[in-house]
């Protein structure tokens, strides 16, 4: 049944129900064992099982894996040939590899729950006519055939034909992106073809109620609504990948080849020297093995996946939720942010801010209250709008232009105007007269109040100075602000039949009101912050382009050089045109949710990492088209919820700006723990390798470099990925889409530190060797793990540790300390048996912390060196 082309007698019995009595509580029961839940069907999760699956199909885990068999193996072959396998080795290096996926799938699970918690925060009710009573019930209750009452400030829970109105307007911006509230009519009857935007006699799921009253049947729920059509169709999209995936599959697969290069070096190089017997070559394949843990930083997806998570905690406490973990890094690449205005930039609340009174224009503040009293009683007598005070807090009523001036009049003190002034009569608004009329008593006098569109008001009126009122119209207009004009007419008595004729004609001109939807105080911060980390902020909204264009000239977004393009503007252009184009264009108003679409992937195709924020259903497209789509958590659609990588609980665009210093953060942080751990691990390589072909033999056994591999490595590692986010890190520049890992001379500090510690590491192993092999293998195994503690202060900041603060990390002290005390451990306790220790001298013990303690000095020293000498000259 076509709803929209059937009376309201035949949908009603087509849907079984009474237009007065509604259903009864048996057939709803029934209905709703049918239909199902009134509410949008979720993508169907993956398993706990099919999850931890995920986790283990990164490249480098695999590499682990495979590492962790042959060591398997070998200590089988180990166990047969001398009844003693060293099983060490592999079961450590699954429990990495175990304990990582389980930390994956946790942190993906509790972002989840984060996101189920927002949409539980509020559950939406509905007045419904059940068993010939009004009842509130939960919105995800209601059935096809239930009768819902709906009245200002009322969220329409579901599809349904209109079967009463009365001046009722449905914003449904959500659905259709037409931002002015739609008026709607019961008693139309409309064609089969007519598009959504225009069904006048229907009210759909998402959209609220800002004026009037009214009735409806329900005609769809859940996936049938409108809006779960388009839910149904976003879910068969496929998801893309993100800079941070990219980047590690990358890095990954680098030290997979690596890995196995140096393997075989190693073992052919073994080979040649010590000869093809037996024993050479399980010799030489166990320190192959061991080099290759020692290449491959075990550690890291671990490290990645908690400093993700942990900044994904951070950030819901400054009112984001991350939805997927590796989002959190590619918001932090974000060059471009594409952002809606209302509600995002601005407050999302129209306020009165001027007004036209005495042939003046005065600024609507307390100090001018005594002036703007007398127009202030007369606009807010002929509103329906309402303010309304809950427990201390106020409440908005209707639609947002008169509750705009309602709210001013209560501000200055009329509160009581409706009483004292009560409504007579009135003549509703509509679309074609552009006015409203009210009638009152007021001194003793009977009065009509009108109010309405400037130009046809001033048409209306035979007293006051229209010309004077029409260049103050046009001077706030040019500020993008809206005016109605005031006015009133005189009767000789209450009339019987109100009429636009008797009672909107021969008026005497009062004043101006005018009001704008002003920005959010912390927006400019936020705008000049994006400005300078070279990140280019534009608007996208359904508003008109002068209100934009006011607002990004106010804000900072639309600058000097900048271009302002409407929705009609922009179909115009090619995709060449814009291509050329949209680097210039920093507005963009009244465009369709195609437009939007097209807006991002012309910046894509440009190079760029695109954010985009939204709301409604049919930002949800663009939200999943983006980099980053980021969805509102109070006036977001769960559909723009669901096609998002993040929600911002406080739709605020400053929380985004704050999200993409998290972002750059988070990232500069991973960067730090690579370096670390990459640095390390070269350092484990080199030295062994350097070793081997000087000496012939390892300056640790492959217990120890998986001790510093995965003891004093990984906890420094984590440390740094604990870091705060450098003071200076948003005076960056967005990093290129296809920018690597190692830029900006990052592999070459890593190769450099690598090389400073080998140096350190063969020099006690050296100084070692005239006491014999073991406690040279244990000067070096102790100087290798504690100058690689030590190099951690270093990598937390390119600036000097004193400048950092050496306290300012705490985990970092932390992890200091605990791997500190594993060597202690190692070194005083009977476990020194397991990792091939032996007892050192006090001098020897001397010589190792003076080495351990050089890379502090020695950083320091350059770093003194490069900002004091080297920048300042390139200053």
């Amino acid at each position: 049944m076509v709803w929209h082309n059937s009376s309201i007698n035949d949908a009603l019995m087509g849907l079984g129900t009474d237009g007065k009595n509604g259903l009864s509580s048996d057939t709803v029961a029934q209905r709703l064992a049918k239909y199902g839940l009134n509410q949008l069907e979720e993508k169907k999760k993956k398993g706990i099982v099919a999850r931890y699956i995920d986790q283990l199909k990164d490249f480098m885990v695999i590499i682990l894996i495979i590492a962790a068999a042959i060591s398997t193996v070998l200590a089988v072959i180990e166990q047969i040939n001398t009844g003693h396998g060293d099983y060490i080795e592999p079961i450590a290096i699954i429990a990495i590899v175990l304990i990582n996926a389980v930390i994956g799938v946790v942190q993906e699970g509790k972002a989840e729950n984060a996101l189920e918690a927002l949409k539980k925060l509020s559950v939406p009710k509905a007045k419904v006519i059940r068993d010939g009573v009004m009842k509130v019930v939960n919105s995800n209750e209601l059935v096809p055939g239930d009768i819902v009452v709906l009245e200002a400030g009322d969220f329409v829970p579901a599809d349904g034909r209109i079967i009463e109105s009365v001046s009722l307007k449905i914003e449904e911006s959500a659905l259709t992106g037409e931002s002015v509230p739609v008026e709607k009519d019961h008693t139309l009857m409309l064609g089969e073809e007519v598009p959504l935007a225009d069904r006048k006699n229907m009210v759909f799921s998402g959209c609220s109620v800002v004026y009037g009253r009214g009735k409806f049947v329900v005609t769809e729920t859940g996936m049938s609504t409108e809006v779960g059509k388009i839910a149904t169709m976003l879910q068969s999209q496929e998801e893309g990948s993100t800079p941070l995936k990219e980047r590690l599959a990358r890095l990954g697969k680098s030290l997979g080849i690596l890995a196995l290069a140096i393997c075989a070096v190693v073992f052919i190089e073994g080979l040649i020297t010590g000869g093809f017997n037996v024993e050479n070559i399980k010799t030489m394949f166990i320190t192959s093995v061991s080099l290759a843990v020692a290449a491959i930083p075990e550690g890291l997806p671990a490290i990645v996946t908690i400093v993700l998570a942990v900044g994904v905690q951070r950030m819901v406490k400054k009112n984001a939720i991350v939805r997927r973990l590796p989002a959190v890094e590619t918001l932090g690449s974000a060059s471009v942010i594409c952002t809606d205005k209302t509600g995002t930039l601005t407050q999302n609340r129209m306020t009165l801010v001027k007004a036209f009174v005495g042939n003046e224009i005065v600024d609507v503040a307390e100090e001018n209250y005594d002036k703007l009293r007398p127009i202030l009683k007369l606009a807010a007598l002929c509103c329906d709008g309402r303010v309304e005070e809950e427990g201390g807090e106020v409440k908005l009523i209707g639609d947002p232009t008169e509750t705009s001036i309602v709210y001013a009049a209560f501000k200055a003190g009329l509160k009581d105007i409706y009483d004292n002034y009560p409504r007579i009569c009135e003549i509703p608004f509509d679309s074609v007269r552009k006015m409203m009329t009210t009638v009152h008593e007021i001194d003793g006098k009977l009065f009509a109040v009108v109010k309405g569109a400037p130009d046809i008001m001033f048409e209306r009126c035979t007293e006051g100075d229209i010309e004077a009122a029409k260049a103050a119209n046009e001077k706030m207009a040019s500020d993008a602000i809206r005016v109605l004009a005031v006015a009133v007419k005189e009767l000789p008595g209450v009339p019987d039949h109100p009429s636009s004729e008797d009672l909107e004609n021969g008026l005497t001109f009062v004043g101006l009101v005018g009001m704008i939807d002003p920005p959010r105080e912390e927006v400019f911060g936020a705008v000049k912050e994006c400005v300078k980390a070279g990140i280019k902020p534009v608007m996208v909204t359904g508003d008109n382009v002068l209100t934009a264009m006011a607002i990004g000239k106010q804000i900072g977004i639309f600058r000097d050089g900048d271009f302002a393009v409407t929705g009609v503007e922009l179909a115009q252009m090619s995709d060449e045109e814009l291509f050329e184009k949209v680097e210039k264009i920093s507005i963009y108003a009244r465009v369709s949710p195609e437009d939007k679409i097209r807006i991002v992937k012309c910046w894509q195709k440009k190079g760029h990492i695109v954010a985009m924020t939204g709301d409604g259903v049919n930002d949800a497209p663009a939200l999943k088209g983006a980099d980053i789509g980021c969805a509102m958590g109070i006036t977001g659609t769960d559909v723009a919820k669901g096609a998002s990588d993040m929600v911002l609980t406080d739709d605020n665009f400053a929380t985004l700006v704050e999200a993409v210093r998290e972002g750059r953060g988070i990232y500069n942080n991973i960067k730090k723990a690579i370096q670390f751990l990459l640095g390390s691990n070269i350092s484990e390589v080199l030295t062994v390798f350097i070793a081997m072909l000087a000496y012939e033999v390892s300056p640790i056994t492959a217990i120890q470099i998986l001790c510093v591999n995965l003891v004093t490595d990984s906890l420094p590692a984590l440390a740094l990925g604990m870091e705060p986010v450098d003071k200076d890190v948003m005076d960056e520049k967005p990093r290129p889409k296809n920018e690597g890992i190692f830029a900006h001379g990052m592999g070459t500090q890593i190769v450099l530190h690598g090389i400073m510690l080998t140096i350190l590491t063969l020099s006690s192993f050296i100084i070692g060797m005239g006491a014999g092999l073991e406690v040279a293998q244990t000067m070096a195994f102790t100087v290798l793990a504690m100058t690689q503690l030590f190099n951690a202060f270093n990598v937390r900041s390119q600036h000097s540790l004193f400048e950092v603060g050496l306290l300012s990390n705490k985990y970092m002290i932390g992890a200091f300390f605990a791997s500190s005390g594993i060597m202690a451990l190692i070194h005083f306790t009977p476990f020194r048996v397991i990792f091939n220790v032996v007892p050192l001298t006090l001098a020897q013990w001397g010589i190792v912390m003076a080495l351990s303690f050089t890379p502090i000095v020695v950083v320091e020293a350059v770093k003194l060196v490069y900002w004091n000498i080297i920048r300042k000259k390139k200053v």
